[in-house]
């Protein structure tokens, strides 16, 4: 049905049938759109909850297991309406409703007997960069370049590529979004992992933040895996820490950074715990009610955050095991999600009309061609099993 191909890849329903009119000359309104999305939403999310086994999973088992099996999940937000009130705007509690997005690329790697990268990437000690990457407004640290990298367009978890790139290639990347809780939704990544043959991979990584429900997911159903903190969430820590110990003076914070990162680049992370610990005793404890921006509560929940996920920042190992440091697939598939679901204009049925479009939208950013195939299987479609998919089909995938 090219009608829910068209509501994947374009801003609303309103525009999806408008390429409806003008590109497949059918004229289908946006309320029909939005029933149909809605069914399809649900058979796509009673197929994803299959037994792995089961003939009517979303997509075959590979043949052979993956080389490198990566699992990365992040949360979001959507602006949902309250239940039973009908159209217009009446927000469900504040508005929000917390998502669940989870990414799980088959990819290959190169293994190596020694670290590929000792040293950080040139664009960790770009003071621009970093400031762009940590969400801060730390300008006068930026203004020490004279020329900074402009960054407005970039992603700022890519990572330029080095001469001899070691990082992991991306194969197929099958993802996974709902408003389901976490227990629900590690129990579907763990499903998915299962059909794609994960636990059968020569090596297998499970990258997250500081997100506390992350790590649950990862102790209860991937706990084979190697735990790895990405290494962008650490990096903002630390910058912002710096300026916090260095207040009246950008350039001394900036060295300061520069330490710290290397530090935790190189895997010397107990020697940063320890500096962080002599600064914590020079300024003193927060009080309980200390303001997020205090620079006592900024170091000390840095320390904290850092203690607390050392054992998953071994990043040196990691780079020579041909492993992934950044969940920058993560960041980069949040955006493609978020294009779709998340804006100042759209409010989502609640709970139905957002788990519908993120299964709908899903779907049609796994490399399989999922939602085309399932589509073309539901009774009534107007393609053939032989008919061609619409060229649209995937026009917004990345590589």
């Amino acid at each position: 049905m090219r009608s829910v191909v068209a509501v994947a890849h374009t801003r609303s329903f309103g525009k999806a049938s408008i390429v409806m009119q003008q590109v497949a000359g059918q004229d289908v309104s946006s309320s029909s759109l939005q029933r149909i999305t809605q069914d399809v939403g649900g058979e796509l999310a009673a197929r994803r909850d299959a037994p792995a086994s089961s003939v009517n999973a979303l997509a075959a088992t590979p043949l052979v297991p993956p080389d490198l099996a990566v699992v990365e999940c992040d949360g979001g937000r959507i602006r949902t309406r309250e239940p039973g009130c009908g159209r217009g705007v009446h927000l469900a509690g504040k508005g929000w409703n917390e998502t669940k997005v989870a990414c799980l690329i088959r990819a290959q790697r190169k293994t190596f007997d020694t670290d590929p990268q000792p040293e950080p990437p040139d664009c960790f000690c770009d003071a621009a960069h970093v400031a762009k990457l940590a969400e801060t407004e730390a300008l006068s640290i930026a203004s020490i370049q004279a020329e900074p990298v402009e960054t407005a367009d970039a992603d700022p978890h890519d990572l330029p590529l080095p001469d001899d790139d070691w990082r992991p290639k991306r194969l197929v990347r099958t993802v996974l979004a709902s408003m389901a809780n976490s227990d629900t939704f590690g129990q579907q990544m763990a499903r998915e992992a299962k059909r794609r043959r994960f636990g059968e991979a020569a090596a297998r990584a499970f990258l997250g933040d500081g997100l506390p429900w992350n790590w649950s997911i990862w102790k209860r159903h991937f706990r084979k895996y190697t735990p790895i903190l990405d290494f962008i969430h650490v990096l903002s820590y630390l910058f912002v820490a710096a300026k916090a110990v260095h207040p009246e003076d950008p350039q001394s914070a900036w060295d300061q950074y520069l330490v710290w990162m290397r530090g935790c680049w190189s895997g010397e992370v107990a020697q940063v715990l320890e500096e962080l610990t002599r600064w914590q005793t020079r300024l003193g404890e927060p009080p309980a009610d200390a303001a997020d921006s205090d620079p006592r509560e900024i170091v000390r929940r840095t320390h904290q955050y850092l203690k607390n996920n050392q054992t998953r920042m071994q990043y040196p190992e990691y780079r020579q095991a041909g492993l992934p440091v950044t969940t920058a697939w993560m960041e980069s598939l949040v955006k493609e999600i978020n294009w779709r679901v998340k804006g100042t204009e759209m409010f989502w049925n609640n709970p139905d009309g957002g788990e519908s479009i993120l299964q709908v939208r899903g779907a049609a950013l796994c490399d399989d061609d999922r939602l085309p195939k399932h589509l073309l299987t539901r009774p009534g479609c107007v393609f053939t099993r032989r008919a061609k998919l619409p060229s649209f089909a995937g026009a917004t995938r990345k590589s």
